[in-house]
């Protein structure tokens, strides 16, 4: 399938990085944004801040002889992944991509789905230099994050707006990038789908969270509702979540 707009470069620490995409982009599940650029049928993969671990375990089946590490910092979420036994090939770890506890150089590919952003800003640095130990040299970092844009943004920013950290991610992967820790390989753009049941559905995904503590008004809770129940209709509500993918390789040599 294709990706719409891709920008690549080698290694140019001045590459102009684009904290948004063009107007027109392809909608896409990430998945196959992933399959497309990562080398994953036997790697050894990283996911940082799986969550549910579905994308973990999409992985793994479609890669049995993948061997994938999948953390998660949230202790609900970790104890809850603890449980999900049909995938030999992932072992769930608790913990933050700011202190990664394995050895050095001991993956081919760090995958980062929507969770950079939710790193504290201050360990942001932290957070890719762990990423920079932990791959062997040549190694892929697959970071995508949300862009602040859409209506689902505009919903979810109605209690928890991420505007500040998620530039500051954005900042981080630049400077990182910058300094020559890493390569830019490519930039990549996509909308991703987004659907909810109901609203019911959306706050037990998204407003009840165990990584975040919502805490909403009644008037924040009203606004959230009158705002998704604009889009709701007899199959759901369906969003197109605009994403930045930057895909980010280790120096094979110092």
């Amino acid at each position: 399938m294709r990706v719409e707009s891709t920008t690549t470069m080698s290694a140019n620490p001045s590459f102009a990085m684009n904290l948004a995409g063009p107007a027109d982009q392809q909608e896409q599940p990430e998945s196959s944004v992933y399959e497309a650029l990562l080398p994953l049928a036997r790697a050894r993969i990283l996911e940082l801040g799986c969550g549910r671990a579905d994308a973990t375990r999409a992985i793994a089946a479609r890669h049995p002889e993948a061997r994938i590490t999948a953390m998660e910092v949230d202790e609900i979420q970790h104890q809850r992944n603890l449980a999900n036994r049909d995938r030999p090939n992932v072992e769930y770890v608790e913990g933050g991509a700011q202190a990664i506890p394995v050895p050095d150089e001991s993956f081919d590919v760090v995958l980062m789905l929507k969770s950079l952003h939710h790193v504290p800003t201050g360990e942001l640095d932290d957070a890719l230099a762990e990423i920079d130990r932990v791959l062997v040299p040549g190694g892929l970092a697959y970071l995508s994050e949300p862009v602040f844009a859409g209506a689902y943004n505009a919903i979810v920013r109605i209690f928890h707006d991420e505007e500040r950290v998620r530039l500051a991610a954005f900042e981080a992967v630049r400077r990182a990038v910058a300094s020559g820790r890493f390569e830019l390989a490519c930039e990549r753009f996509f909308l991703a789908p987004v659907a909810f049941a109901s609203f019911a559905d959306f706050e037990r995904r998204v407003i009840g969270v165990t990584h975040t503590q919502h805490r909403l008004t009644p008037q924040q809770l009203d606004a959230t509702r009158t705002a998704f129940c604009k889009h709701l209709g007899p199959e759901g509500a369906a969003f197109r979540q605009p994403m930045r993918v930057d895909l980010l390789r280790k120096p094979a040599s110092a």
